[in-house]
């Protein structure tokens, strides 16, 4: 009689060493985040200050930044003041109430931001705040 050999199945294991290096890297990122140390999208802004600043409710809002140079973002995105109307007539279209929050820098001119929330009150958005920093 003819007699096999038993071969012997070896256990799976798992390398510990690859997930604990995952790990870090994830724990690194996210503590990177939180310190924002990785900038976040948009325009770099200074806020001017109030004394009586609210804090908003979340709610279906739209963001405008007001930049130096002319610059113009919406929810982060550069864009010019056309496609602006086109864009938060878009986001209007949904059951809530479309909050506009103007963001804007204390460099910008007065100006700038009178006409910008000028062209949205005539244009039917009339829910507009402005942003600002708590003193």
């Amino acid at each position: 009689m003819r007699s096999w050999d038993v071969t012997h199945k070896k256990k799976a294991h798992i390398e510990i060493i690859p997930m604990i290096d995952v790990m870090m890297f994830l724990l690194v990122f996210f503590v990177l985040i939180s310190l924002n140390v990785i900038p976040a999208v948009g325009i770099k802004t200074q806020l001017p200050v109030a004394s009586q600043a609210q804090q908003l409710k979340p709610q279906n809002k739209a963001i405008i930044t007001l930049g130096l140079e002319e610059r113009l973002q919406l929810d982060g995105l550069d864009i010019n003041e056309s496609a602006l109307l086109s864009q938060l007539k878009v986001l209007n279209n949904s059951a809530e109430k479309l909050v506009i929050i103007i963001n804007s820098d204390q460099g910008v001119e007065v100006k700038r931001l009178v006409s910008v929330m000028d062209l949205l009150k005539g244009n039917g958005f009339s829910s507009v705040s402005i942003a600002t920093r708590k003193t």
